[in-house]
């Protein structure tokens, strides 16, 4: 890692301080910013994001996804995760929290819609961002890809259905001109930028002209990333500041279920037998949320002033700094999780194979 990537977590705390001051110092600036939307997707958070996963996608070889069949335990346990586990966990855990723990201390009218709000986050794994999580861990960019291409179309039929069942709505309104732009802008269109720019160079300057282009690209991932963070806690400085108590407590379940999440993806993947490289995007699509989808389900659902809405946002402030911390564990541990057995013995297997196939 470079100096500069090594003192992110700096960086990210300067990025939250000077967020919040920006926002609360020109809260006009901001709010244009903010309002810079399509089906409550703000486009340039969205631009911001594309500098951030393109460095990610570029490294993507497509004629090579046929060998991520290989790898359906890791497949397999995203989807179990994602859409067995957590939406009930991130239930329990806000019930038990904000339900029961904390109901003294909050608005007797919001706590319902509070509770609301962070099941809408559990029951939306992220779409984009575990493109930068991965490659922040050296994850493998074709399972990351697949990973997501697969999650998006099961939420599609599973989003719904869960939310309702554990809101105890019968029906619910998917917000689909927010998840099909989310979708198209967060994954499609970055595909397909990276890919243009993947083929002009590997047919002008080949491989050593390619790795040049991600060696340039890669600091302006990271810039991109805390760009994101100012603009984030500048459009919510003036909400921190006016209830930080309520931002405290919403951020205790989500902060713990984040946690929780990745640990269930990361063990599962490691007595499974998946690589390092399968298991960091893994763990952490499910640690991460899907906030745009969260937030406009929020909005439409209970208003732009509920608590639900309010505790989707939360989810959004505090998702960077949180899911930093994942990655920093991650890359710590990457010598403990490939001395797992089962991952021994699938290395030994393959190395058996190979060694027949030579014979």
């Amino acid at each position: 890692m470079s100096t500069f990537e090594r003192y992110l977590t700096i960086w990210v705390a300067l990025c939250i301080v000077a967020g919040i001051a920006l926002g609360y110092a020109f809260p006009v600036a901001f709010q244009a910013i903010g309002s810079a939307e399509v089906a409550n997707v703000n486009l340039p958070v969205a631009v911001l994001i594309w500098l951030m996963i393109v460095p990610m996608l570029v490294k993507i070889d497509f004629a090579s996804l046929g060998q991520v069949r290989q790898h359906w335990r890791g497949i397999s346990v995203t989807l179990i995760v994602n859409w067995a586990i957590k939406p009930f966990t991130m239930a329990v855990m806000a019930w038990f929290f904000i339900g029961w723990l904390f109901a003294p201390m909050l608005p007797a009218g919001q706590i319902n819609s509070y509770i609301a709000g962070l099941i809408l986050l559990g029951a939306a794994p992220c779409t984009a961002m575990v493109f930068v999580w991965s490659n922040l861990t050296r994850g493998d960019p074709l399972f990351t890809l697949s990973q997501v291409t697969v999650n998006d179309i099961v939420m599609v039929f599973a989003f719904a259905p869960i939310v309702a069942l554990l809101l105890g709505i019968s029906a619910i309104t998917v917000p689909w001109q927010t998840l099909i732009l989310s979708v198209s802008l967060y994954i499609i269109v970055p595909v397909i930028i990276a890919q243009v720019l993947r083929n002009r160079v590997m047919a002008t300057r080949g491989e050593a002209g390619l790795e040049a282009l991600l060696s340039k690209l890669q600091p302006l991932s990271i810039v991109a990333l805390l760009a994101t963070l100012v603009v984030l806690f500048a459009l919510q400085g003036q909400a921190i500041l006016a209830a930080p108590l309520i931002i405290v407590f919403l951020s205790v379940p989500i902060i713990l279920q984040t946690y929780v999440i990745f640990a269930i993806g990361y063990f599962a993947n490691r007595v499974v037998g998946e690589t390092h490289v399968i298991a960091a995007p893994s763990a952490l699509i499910g640690a991460s949320n899907f906030f745009e989808l969260a937030v406009a389900v929020a909005i439409s659902l209970f208003g732009f002033n509920s608590g639900a809405a309010l505790a989707t946002v939360v989810g959004v402030l505090i998702e960077v700094p949180v899911m930093l911390s994942l990655v920093w564990v991650v890359n710590r541990s990457r010598g403990w999780y490939e001395m797992a057995p089962a991952l021994a013995r699938r290395t030994g297997a393959a190395r058996a194979r190979q060694t027949g196939n030579s014979g």
